[in-house]
């Protein structure tokens, strides 16, 4: 017999037995096709580290030592418990204690978040720890190998740190990569071993601060997995949401385990887990933490699918009847109010409030509703105009949600012209891609590429036509991605009206 964990849960197995035994008999959280985390026993071990993650009233910061400090080996442990005894606006010290260290009377250059010792009165045994906040000369009693190392993360909390607040802990940074013996796999039938260790999934605790933040990362995982689309040693990111827009709401260190967004700049609307400290930052807005299965997120690689769990789960109605979104709310302990068309036919294409942390807060959500016939359903052509598409899902936001809406630009005899509420022209390039040879089908649905001048315009023909696009342009200014299933939907509808596209496959 062996004894395995699978996801914390210790088992017995016979000898020979495979992933997928162990994930069946402890009936783990699996979906078919993810990566599972595998650690193998007796691997880990402590190992002398640079980096200290140190513990406060205020929060935490990580300091990285420069060097090999003895006096930091020596009295690290007498560190616990003190608190700051004085501040400046130059820097902070955690004290008194006792050492052996020989005071020196010099004023000495201290640059902005050096870590060092100073003593009291030229005394060793009123030892201090110091913070410096800025970069200055001061003479602190201090021997001569006083600074010890640098604040490397977690550096806004020396800013809040005053007088009595205390050192809670100090514990070692455990570098994982370098500690390990891991696989990460989808083949269930890898063979298992005595001590290994098996993670399954990951789940993240969204916080109250970040509703879009949050509503981001749900749309992201809507499918309940998280794709590494980006690895390094300090963090994995899922690109699936790249190019997609998100407010910055909530400023955090990026402690290891945190999810953040990023808000502006190359990669805006990526997703990142971080798996070691970093600081603070104007553009990743910190939207949750991983609470279980961190273990998955430090051994994952570049390409793996990991299913992850989010709580909350998301609210989201959209594209529902009136009576299935009441049931799911009800189970969920939140009330429905109906709005708009509530016919026994009528499809939800508008919740409020939009979040999940917000309908939460609220205790429910009101639905708008829409005849079940201005839902227009189209299967898009993914592999023949994907940047097409990426525009075209873009400017409906169906990349986080069920179904958009796509008002009314003009009709005319057997031709339906539409313009997206949302502008991405300037944002995402239409080159041509996919456009017809010899004839569009009748409910082929285009977008007007920018070899014309109305690029962005989206078109339907409920005829077929070997001359001009649905758009009415020339077929080389035609991109081709889609096809409405219930093109006599579109039959009767005018200018201004508004009708809502939703993808099936």
């Amino acid at each position: 017999m062996i004894l395995i964990e699978v996801n914390g849960q210790k088992l017995e197995l016979k000898d020979g037995a495979v992933l997928k035994d162990a994930i069946e008999l402890s009936k783990s959280l699996y979906y078919p096709g993810t990566t599972a985390g595998i650690l193998k026993a007796g691997t880990k071990k402590e190992e002398a580290t640079s980096e200290y993650k140190i513990f406060t009233t205020k929060g935490e910061f990580r300091i990285e030592l420069a060097g090999d400090h003895g006096i930091w080996a020596a009295f690290k442990d007498d560190l616990i418990n003190i608190k700051a005894h004085w501040e400046t606006p130059n820097s902070i010290a955690f004290g008194p204690f006792e050492t052996d260290v020989v005071p020196e009377r010099v004023e000495k250059k201290l640059n902005r978040y050096d870590v060092f010792f100073g003593t009291g009165g030229y005394d060793a045994k009123n030892t201090y720890l110091m913070f410096s906040k800025v970069k200055h000369f001061s003479d602190y009693g201090s021997p001569g190998d006083a600074v010890v190392g640098k604040i490397i993360s977690g550096k806004g909390v020396i800013a809040l740190l005053k007088q009595g607040d205390t050192i809670t802990k100090i514990e070692p940074v455990i570098k994982w990569e370098t500690l390990l013996d891991k696989i990460c796999t989808t083949d269930l039938t890898t063979k298992l071993e005595d001590g290994m260790r098996i993670f399954t999934y990951f789940k993240v605790d969204l916080v109250n601060e970040a509703p879009e933040g949050a509503e981001h990362f749900l749309a992201l995982i809507r499918k309940k997995t998280f794709h590494v689309d980006t690895f390094t040693n300090s963090f994995i990111s899922d690109d699936g949401l790249k190019g997609e827009g998100c407010p910055y709401e909530h400023w955090e260190a990026r402690s290891e385990g945190t999810v953040a967004v990023r808000t502006d700049g190359l990669g805006n609307g990526r997703i990142y887990i971080y798996k070691a400290d970093r600081t603070s930052s104007a553009v990743h807005s910190v939207v949750g933490h991983v609470t279980d299965g961190l273990e998955l997120v430090r051994i994952a690689q570049a390409g793996d699918k990991l299913a992850v769990i989010s709580n909350p789960e998301r609210v989201m109605v959209l594209g529902m009847g009136f009576a299935q979104a009441g049931k799911i709310l009800t189970a969920r302990g939140l009330k429905l109010e109906k709005r708009g068309y509530t016919g026994e036919d009528a499809i939800i294409v508008e919740q409020d409030p939009d979040t999940t942390i917000e309908i939460i807060s609220n205790g429910g959500i009101a639905g708008l509703g829409v005849r079940s016939d201005k839902i227009i359903d189209v299967t898009f052509y993914d592999d023949l105009a994907p940047k097409t598409l990426d525009f075209f899902r873009h400017s409906l936001r169906l990349k986080d949600r069920p179904l958009g809406p796509l008002p009314v630009f003009f009709t005319y005899e057997n031709t339906y012209l539409f313009r997206s509420e949302k502008e991405a022209e300037a944002y995402k390039e239409i080159n041509p891609e996919n456009v017809p040879k010899k004839e569009v089908k009748a409910g082929e649905i285009a977008v007007t590429n920018q070899a014309a001048k109305r690029y962005g315009m989206i078109g339907v023909k409920l005829v077929d036509d070997a001359k001009y696009g649905p758009t009415g342009e020339k077929f080389e200014c035609t991109n081709i991605i889609g096809k409405v299933i219930h093109p006599e939907r579109l039959k009767g509808i005018k200018q201004g009206d508004i009708v809502y596209i939703r993808e099936v496959s």
